[in-house]
């Protein structure tokens, strides 16, 4: 699976911006930020954190990874932003993520074997990380996308066995 990474997560990478553009225009933001279950993050928290991450850690993880230096851990809570998430994210995000996708452009197959020392998780490869990076989006915009669901999960009657597996635990 190596050789297929960069196309794979380039797809990933390159789809997750246009979903996230598509529900900061559609859906209501009263909506995007409802918050599951007191301590879990609303959509537009799961996009600030995106954001986040985009902005100060993944280029420059991979920019550590192909010089092979070290890469600092990352921490959500202390690292992140503490501004009130806003609809305007989703544009920061896109344009952060199309900056993100030049810097892969740069990368080819035998850099994927390329390795450096990560604070918290020791020694990782390109390949590695491209396989984070691709399953980070996935994992945060499906985190979002259930926040969305509690209140439609919340109001479907008899349906609601339909959603067991989705239904935010509330304490």
């Amino acid at each position: 699976m190596t050789a297929e990474i960069l196309a794979w997560s380039r797809s990933i990478l390159t789809t997750t911006p246009a979903r996230w553009l598509s529900l900061a225009r559609w859906v209501p933001e009263e909506l995007l930020l409802l918050r599951p279950a007191p301590a879990e993050w609303s959509a537009l928290e799961c996009l600030r954190h995106i954001v986040d991450t985009e902005r100060l850690s993944m280029q420059g993880r991979v920019r550590a990874l192909l010089a092979g230096e070290g890469i600092p851990g990352f921490d959500p809570e202390a690292d992140g932003s503490k501004e009130p998430p806003t609809l305007a994210l989703a544009d920061e995000f896109d344009r952060m993520r199309r900056e993100s996708l030049a810097l892969l452009d740069e990368v080819n197959e035998t850099d994927l074997v390329k390795r450096s020392l990560h604070a918290e998780y020791g020694m990782v490869t390109l390949d590695q990380f491209l396989h984070h990076w691709a399953a980070h989006d996935l994992m945060h915009t499906v985190q979002a996308e259930r926040a969305l669901m509690q209140p439609f999960i919340r109001g479907c009657g008899s349906w609601v066995e339909n959603y067991a597996d989705h239904i935010a635990k509330t304490g």
